[in-house]
């Protein structure tokens, strides 16, 4: 496959917007295997919930092998730093076979730190500051956070205890560590594709998909995780479909206020994805934005300048 220089395609867009199945036809196309860059997708028997679409990766009989998906259980502290680290050794893997990757997802993070290429350091547990910041309050907390690290990517780290904590463990560990080493990065060059829908479209789509999964089990798959050993606040850590679900389970809602509420935040949800898409732009990254999941075009576009 000729590549004009790039050595990633990378499909992205906001949840219900057909990504994956888009990856998938072009993974069959052009020979290649998909790399997901879904924060919430790494995590054993989260299916339902996180939309992980298994089905589309069959695709005319063809089996599409995917990367990072179902690699860590549920009550496992995945963060930004081991995606990193594990996308560039799949990336690696992949190419040094004469295949072009392709990434999908919806989460900026993971995108934006791979396509930038965010220089992290592996940071170890600190059992001292971690005592100290559990008297703290949450307030505090952060206070200390943003005083550690200004420029913050992740805020979502400061709405859940285990995660803020660990956030501040990594932010001073980085300040006094410096100078140490960071870890290696292949060298990167993406054409990125950004999947868009008319936003009542999208709105439609989004809240057929929920009752979908729904129907499917979504409700068992929690009440299954809280019976293996997951507990209601880790769920309630992966918000959307798990925190709202969890909280119908405990009696804290009714399912009509349940459905309601998660419904309206899913559509909350993908309008934060594209304020974080735009702001990729504004840095300088190139999106090549399709509209409908037109797969046709899309293959198009991608044959015209990657080959």
């Amino acid at each position: 496959m000729k590549t004009g220089g790039y050595n990633l395609i990378v499909i992205l867009g906001p949840t219900a917007s057909g990504k994956t199945g888009i990856a998938a036809r072009l993974a069959k196309d052009l020979c290649s295997e998909v790399i997901s860059a879904d924060s919430r997708q790494v995590y054993r028997g989260m299916d339902l919930g996180t939309g992980k679409d298994i089905s589309e990766f069959l695709v005319d009989g063809v089996e599409i092998p995917y990367h990072l998906i179902d690699i860590v259980d549920a009550g496992y502290e995945f963060n930004l730093f081991e995606y990193q680290k594990r996308f560039y050794r799949c990336f690696s893997e992949i190419s040094e076979r004469g295949i072009i990757p392709i990434m999908a997802g919806g989460t900026g993070l993971y995108l934006e730190a791979v396509v930038k290429g965010y220089h992290m350091l592996e940071v170890p547990e600190n059992s001292s500051l971690r005592g100290e910041l559990r008297k703290m309050d949450m307030d505090a907390m952060r206070d200390r956070l943003f005083k550690s690290n200004p420029a913050l990517h992740n805020t979502t780290d400061t709405r859940d205890r285990d995660r803020l904590i660990r956030a501040i463990e990594i932010a001073e560990h980085s300040k006094m560590h410096e100078s140490i080493e960071e870890m290696e990065h292949p060298l990167i060059n993406p054409f990125i594709i950004g999947i868009r829908w008319e936003r009542s479209v999208l709105r439609d789509r989004i809240t057929e998909r929920l009752k979908k999964r729904i129907d499917m089990g979504m409700i068992e798959e929690v009440k299954n995780l809280h019976n293996q050993g997951v507990s209601w606040e880790r769920l309630d850590s992966f918000g959307l479909e798990y925190r709202y679900v969890s909280r119908y389970l405990q009696g804290k809602m009714g399912f009509d206020e349940m459905f309601r509420q998660l419904n309206t935040r899913i559509h909350q949800f993908s309008k934060r994805q594209m304020t974080w898409f735009r702001r990729m732009e504004r840095r300088g990254i190139v999106i090549h934005w399709m509209d409908n999941a037109d797969y046709d075009s899309i293959k198009r576009l991608v044959r015209k300048h990657v080959g």
